[in-house]
């Protein structure tokens, strides 16, 4: 029995199927067959059943689990405690929000890449709601997201907060909320509900709402004069700095934009861990020199 073996077992287990553990491991799915196959033999014991869909645990292969929880777990220690990281390898698939990512994204992959010389980044940006999906699928290993992921399998990791100001074309003169459109995040997210929330309070049955996944796309349109709407500083520099858009106050200010670095807790992944503290200390830092 070896620890590839144990590795194989536990993917497959928490993946329910050969061809998401080979997806994970990054092997072929006749050698992830061919490996729990030899484990199977091994210890003269039959560990899956094919039910309607997924795979299921047979009662030894429930037992088998747990002990390879621990193997593994001990293995992972091992790396921590002994090992340098730097000789670490292997695939880490990343996602962040668009926000996170034209913030302080850089720094932390090039600090993550001087502690990890040898891992390889497959990055992921999208809205929050999808990397939330990515992140429980396990398509993921880490995501900067809206956050916390209010589920018991998630280690969310809090970051620090994004203000919003609310911005205009400098073209424009004074705004009635009632009579521009206000442009917000996608409508899937909670931004948008709690803004469209408070706004039909405040301005009633004349407001248009506009919602956009992409920031960028939401910035230009406001320097256009289309729309106006309240988005983090570091999404506007650019804009502000080609004198295109002002920050105006329409009486109220939308709550902070919550972060998290989000990731499954089990099975345990040090490389993980130490990524999302590796984030927490960069995002500290830079919001520490931009955030005013």
């Amino acid at each position: 029995m070896t620890f590839e073996q144990l590795r194989t077992f536990l993917w497959v287990a928490r993946l329910g199927g050969f061809r998401k553990a080979s997806d994970r491991l990054h092997l072929s799915q006749p050698a992830v067959s061919t490996r729990i196959s030899n484990l199977e033999d091994e210890l003269d014991a039959k560990l899956f059943e094919r039910g309607p869909g997924d795979l299921v645990l047979t009662k030894q292969g429930q037992q088998l689990l747990g002990y390879a929880e621990q193997l593994l777990y001990v293995e992972e220690e091992i790396k921590h405690r002994v090992a340098n990281p730097a000789e670490t390898e292997g695939l880490f698939r990343i996602g962040a929000s668009e926000t996170i990512a034209q913030a302080w994204l850089p720094l932390f992959l090039q600090a993550f890449s001087v502690k990890f010389p040898r891992v390889n980044i497959d990055l992921t940006v999208d809205i929050s709601l999808n990397l939330r999906a990515a992140i429980l699928e396990r398509r993921l290993d880490l995501a900067f997201l809206m956050g916390p992921i209010s589920e018991y399998s998630v280690k969310n990791v809090a970051l620090p907060q994004f203000d919003l100001h609310w911005y205009k074309d400098k073209q424009l003169g004074p705004i009635d909320l009632s009579e521009i459109p206000i442009i917000s995040y996608s409508s899937q997210t909670r931004p948008y509900r709690e803004l469209t929330s408070e706004l039909a309070r405040r301005v009633g049955p004349k407001l248009r709402v506009f919602s956009s996944a992409s920031l960028s796309a939401s910035l230009r349109m406001i320097a256009a004069g289309i729309a106006v709407g309240p988005y983090p500083r570091v999404l506007a520099v650019r804009h502000l700095e080609a004198n295109e858009i002002e920050e105006f106050d329409p009486g109220f200010i939308p709550p902070p934009l919550e972060f998290t670095a989000s990731y499954l807790a089990e099975p345990r992944s040090l490389l993980v861990e130490n990524g999302a503290e590796i984030a927490r200390e960069i995002a500290i830092d830079w919001h520490r020199t931009h955030q005013n």
